[in-house]
């Protein structure tokens, strides 16, 4: 078994662990067989299916050689530098510059690029952004980061499921404590956080140092956080702001309101990864990529404004 599948066993393992107490505190005995039924089904579940509801929530379409040729082999391009199977490649209408990958492993892998990133990234900067989701997926890491984000929201629900029916009985009829019930209501979606803090922050600077080595221009994708980060804080990306579990799936945390480097960031600072990068940079001789400066070399910020039609979307 790989380290990412070990990783992502564990996760469920300890997820389910945690439902079927939080269940039996809430409900007692007949709490726990129904909140391990539920996590059991829902693990498997999340394992075959959390990537398209992941990419149905974001309204994601799947483009093609024929439909997006420059965006599409560009990833091929960097797929086949990664030694990584063609992914799907999916645009999302959003104007708010990111973009993710999900998949369970590198054969049903694929890659999300938003409208926002297309029009506002020059190309090599779009490519560093492509290449450090493909590092994700040369980690495997995307399958324990979305079968994460279906956890994290399960939690959520686990609390909503505690509050409506926190005054029952449990299985020896004793009604539930109160502070049972508020515990699980506050302790569940803290433990869904604390999960997605671990298992992201860590991985986004080594999916920088891979995705630079892969499309061999650190300081584009560099000037890509920059610019995505500055961005993100302005442009409001409502379908992340409804579903927050799955903010840590994306280059830079999608949510209009987030913390930099603390306890419950889901990324680590973007500065810090400008000085990765940038050390990166000075190592590989100082690379300098050829469209900087240049903006979008296939739609001009003018005619971005005047609303014409974009050819990499």
């Amino acid at each position: 078994m790989s380290t990412g599948y070990l990783k992502t066993t564990i996760l469920m393992a300890a997820m389910t662990a945690l439902v079927g107490g939080l269940g039996y505190l809430v409900g007692g005995q007949s709490g726990l067989l129904i909140s391990l039924v539920a996590a059991g089904g829902m693990n498997i579940w999340a394992w075959y299916n959390s990537d398209k509801a992941v990419l149905r929530h974001y309204g994601a379409r799947e483009v093609s050689m024929e439909t997006s040729p420059q965006l599409v082999s560009m990833i091929y391009r960097l797929a086949e530098n990664a030694s990584l199977p063609r992914p799907r490649v999916y645009i999302i209408e959003n104007p708010q510059p990111n973009a993710f990958a999900t998949g369970r492993n590198p054969e049903h892998a694929a890659v999300a690029i938003t409208t926002g990133l297309m029009q506002r990234l020059n190309t090599d900067e779009i490519e560093g952004v492509m290449a450090h989701e493909l590092a994700h997926v040369k980690h495997r890491d995307t399958l324990i980061m979305t079968v994460t984000a279906t956890l994290a929201g399960a939690m959520s629900m686990l609390a909503n499921f505690a509050m409506f029916f926190g005054r029952s009985r449990d299985s020896e009829g004793r009604p539930t404590s109160p502070i049972v019930t508020l515990l699980v209501m506050f302790l569940a979606p803290i433990a869904a956080t604390v999960v997605q803090m671990a298992i992201s922050r860590s991985r986004e600077y080594e999916a920088d140092r891979l995705g630079a080595e892969i499309s061999g221009k650190p300081r584009a994708l560099a000037t890509a956080l920059e610019k995505i980060s500055g961005m993100a804080g302005q442009i409001v990306n409502r379908e992340a702001e409804a579903n927050p579990a799955s903010a840590h799936l994306f280059i830079i945390n999608p949510l209009h309101v987030h913390a930099m480097d603390g306890l419950f960031s889901t990324h680590p600072s973007t500065e810090n990864r400008i000085r990765r990068l940038m050390d990166i940079d000075r190592q590989m001789g100082g690379q300098v990529f050829m469209n900087r400066g240049r903006g979008n070399p296939f739609v001009s910020t003018e005619e971005i404004s005047s609303g014409v039609r974009n050819p990499w979307v």
